[in-house]
């Protein structure tokens, strides 16, 4: 049997289950329930989508889980690479986050009159998934690096917030206000745990928050959709019928739900359900208790990063801790802005659910996100053999 690994340096080898990479097979498990559970809902719920307009039921299952096995090999080539060395080079992703961004906005493909992919043959990559990943990491690596200063001196904060500054407009130039709150969210909250004072980070927060607001308001068409999302019964039949047609799935499920391919509302009722709204249809085929549990699996997978992140600042890995704890918030707060879109508890955005909704570029950087926890996790085991290769 031919090794794989053969060859190159011990820090890049394929990482072996019963090995230091899974010392804790938790987080692995949660992953692979999450993901396993995704393809699941995107078969069930793309079925009747894809046969009306592909001729082929399964069309959206089969490129799901094509994403889901490039997802995974995403993952592992993300876990081979020390921490040292995302930490050395965070600038060089930063360049190439930004190179993608504006890229987009210069070949992207147009669609719904917004230009968000980059298509290369039959595949669509979406620059602002990418960006998430380059920016966590870079700005991981500045805060590593320079986390004293920003305690000290107030000019050390303007840097960050200018290269975030920069990113968040390309990413809005799109137009991708979502994936802008979760990215913006998740570095103020690094630069909190970095050590920013509180003044400060209030500034930043409400400047944050005003520009958002403006954008809402100054925007008619994201007005429409907040006003809808006050009272989508008020227009049910036009503005406000893909919010109230998923408030209709929830209302199905009940307690226990329809169950497994049971649903009603993915019959061409609630637009395209194995998108954004895919938590409707989890809500409806297994109800609330089924809903609650894969809420239960985030939160459980969410707290597994921050509690990576409390390891890594106690084995004085700030760069570790940072990632860690960056990877948390993003998921999070992404989770948490799907979830309550569906439910009618926010106005209507269009982000995935991870793991769940089905999208290419979506669930590959989640994967990505995944093999940097197994990284920091395998960094931080308390094997002998394993040193933590990213101490500040």
């Amino acid at each position: 049997m031919i090794s794989l690994s053969y060859g190159l340096p011990q820090s890049f080898r394929m990482p072996q289950v019963t090995g230091g990479f899974f010392a804790d097979k938790s987080l692995l498990a949660l992953v692979l329930v999450l993901l396993s559970f995704g393809i699941v809902m995107v078969s069930s719920a793309s079925i009747s989508f894809a046969d009306q307009h592909y001729n082929d039921p399964w069309f959206f299952a089969r490129r799901h889980l094509v994403f889901a096995v490039m997802g995974i090999f995403a993952a592992l080539i993300v876990a081979m690479v020390p921490l040292s060395l995302w930490k050395n080079y965070g600038w060089v992703v930063l360049i190439i986050s930004i190179a993608l961004l504006v890229l987009v906005l210069l070949i992207g493909t147009e669609v719904n009159s917004g230009r968000r992919w980059i298509r290369i043959g039959s595949i669509n990559i979406q620059a602002s998934e990418l960006a998430k990943f380059c920016s966590l990491v870079f700005f991981a690596s500045y805060f590593a690096k320079w986390q004293s200063k920003i305690k000290e001196k107030s000019s050390a904060v303007l840097k960050p917030m200018g290269v975030l500054t920069v990113i968040a407009a390309l990413i809005l130039m799109e137009p991708d206000l979502g994936s802008t709150v979760v990215l913006v969210t998740a570095v103020l909250a690094m630069m909190f745990i970095a050590g920013i004072r509180l003044w400060q980070c209030l500034v930043v927060a409400i400047a944050a928050g005003g520009i958002f607001s403006y954008l809402v308001f100054a925007t008619p068409w994201r007005l429409t959709r907040f006003k809808t999302f006050l009272d989508p019964w008020a227009d049910q039949y036009s503005n406000g019928y893909q919010l109230s047609q998923s408030l209709i799935g929830f209302g199905r499920g009940e307690w226990f739900g329809l169950g497994l391919g049971n649903s009603i509302q993915k019959l061409f009722f609630l637009p395209e359900a194995h998108t954004d709204f895919i938590f409707s249809i989890v809500a409806e085929e297994f109800g609330f208790i089924g809903a609650l549990i894969v809420v239960a699996l985030f939160v459980a997978l969410i707290f597994k990063a921050f509690a990576l992140a409390k390891k890594a600042i106690n084995q004085d890995s700030a760069f570790a801790c940072y990632i860690a704890f960056g990877v948390g918030v993003m998921l999070a707060c992404q989770a948490f802005i799907n979830i309550g879109v569906a439910s009618g508890f926010l106005p209507t955005k269009g982000l995935t659910l991870p793991f769940i909704s089905y999208g290419g570029s979506s669930l590959i950087v989640t994967m990505m996100f995944m093999g940097l926890l197994i990284r920091v996790q395998k960094e931080l085991s308390p094997n002998p053999q394993s040193t933590v290769e990213a101490r500040n």
